[in-house]
């Protein structure tokens, strides 16, 4: 049987094509005309499957999102559920730097963000969290994720020690923070996490005595 002269698309196929673009070249390198030169067809052929890029991205953030842990919060326990979560987002967010913008926005209208933040509130509540706490403690542990995956804090110092040494005396060995970076944002990721967490046990401890 001779072979179709035009590739055979699949929803899936142009959003791990898609995906691949993001994450090389940015959002900024991903359109329709580009998606499609990437999968060797004309762009027309890719609107019976996605109107708009806004559409291919929010299928791709759902697609993300799907792997995002929030099992957790079924055992009972807030804590082990808010650790569980937090790590798996960051993992993610992490994995796809240059989509986080969009992974980071909504949930709007996306299922799979909408299905975890209903777990993660109603995990909070059924532990014994009022509702408003359970809504700021959603909240807060997202910008404690979106903070840690934006980017790479040991990564934004140089690592020419003459940058710090005679001026940044504090800083004198800044210049090696980049060659462990990725344990240096890991441990600073779970040392914040488990600050938070302290805080939030003691918060709970006063919200139930009351």
């Amino acid at each position: 049987m001779a072979r179709p002269k035009t590739p055979i698309l699949s929803t899936q196929g142009i959003r791990a094509a898609a995906l691949s673009l993001v994450d090389r070249n940015g959002l900024e390198g991903l359109s329709m005309r580009k998606l499609a030169q990437e999968l060797d067809v004309q762009a027309a052929s890719l609107y019976s499957h996605y109107r708009t890029k806004e559409e291919l991205l929010t299928d791709i953030a759902n697609e993300i999102m799907a792997d995002v842990d929030v099992s957790g919060f079924a055992s009972g326990d807030w804590r082990h559920g808010l650790t569980v979560w937090a790590r798996s987002y960051r993992a993610a967010l992490a994995a796809h730097p240059n989509l986080v913008p969009v992974l980071a926005a909504g949930p709007g209208r996306r299922e799979e963000a909408l299905r975890r933040a209903d777990a993660v509130h109603g995990g909070l509540v059924s532990a014994g969290w009022p509702a408003r706490h359970a809504t700021m403690i959603g909240a807060s542990t997202k910008y404690l994720v979106v903070g840690a995956a934006i980017n790479s804090f040991s990564q934004g110092f140089a690592d020419d020690v003459q940058v710090y040494r005679d001026r940044y005396p504090n800083l004198s060995q800044a210049h090696r923070l980049a060659e462990h970076a990725a344990e240096i944002d890991h441990d600073s990721f779970e040392l914040a996490l488990s600050a938070f967490l302290d805080g939030l046990s003691q918060l709970y401890a006063n919200v139930c005595a009351r």
